[in-house]
């Protein structure tokens, strides 16, 4: 198993939404929360890891708008304005931290897409928590988008196709 705790050059463009670690890409209406699988804050995609470790990379070139003190969920607001809001597992709030690790990143720096934001702990976690992670573009009525079907996925892979 490969931890990407490194910055990786990624040859992305900058309209590039990416796969955030390498999983399976799913349909959010399979998420338990409906808040998620009904996607009330916007059009959506959910992944699921089998490590037990995960890294969970920037989705996209851009700026780290959101980093939640509790690592639980970052934004990533990309140049065309997009905002891009990653949500790891369902009710995980409540684990006020426990479990993530936040890496080099900090609220406020520009990432591109692959590199490394939060490290979560999958094996612990799992026991408790539906740790499906949910990607959403909060503004997807002024940005629209469109994501691939669901499918076997790499990091930095292109999962977004053009509306």
């Amino acid at each position: 198993m490969e931890l990407y705790k490194e910055e990786v050059q990624m040859n992305v463009s900058d309209t590039d939404i990416v796969a955030m670690a390498d999983g399976e890409l799913c349909d959010v209406a399979d998420v338990a929360d409906p808040v998620f699988s009904q996607k009330t804050m916007g059009e959506s995609v959910a992944f699921s890891y089998e490590d037990d470790t995960v890294i969970i990379c920037s989705p996209a070139n851009g700026i780290l708008s959101l980093l939640h003190p509790n690592g639980h969920a970052f934004g990533v607001t990309m140049k065309d304005g997009t905002e891009l809001l990653v949500h790891i597992g369902v009710d995980t709030s409540n684990l006020k931290g426990e479990g993530f690790k936040m890496l080099s990143k900090k609220q406020g720096d520009a990432v591109k897409a692959g590199d490394p934001i939060i490290e979560m702990d999958l094996k612990t976690l799992s026991k408790q928590y539906d740790m499906a992670v949910m990607l959403i573009v909060t503004n997807s009525k002024e940005h629209p988008v469109s994501f691939v079907s669901p499918c076997t996925v790499k990091r930095g892979q292109v999962i977004n196709r053009s509306v």
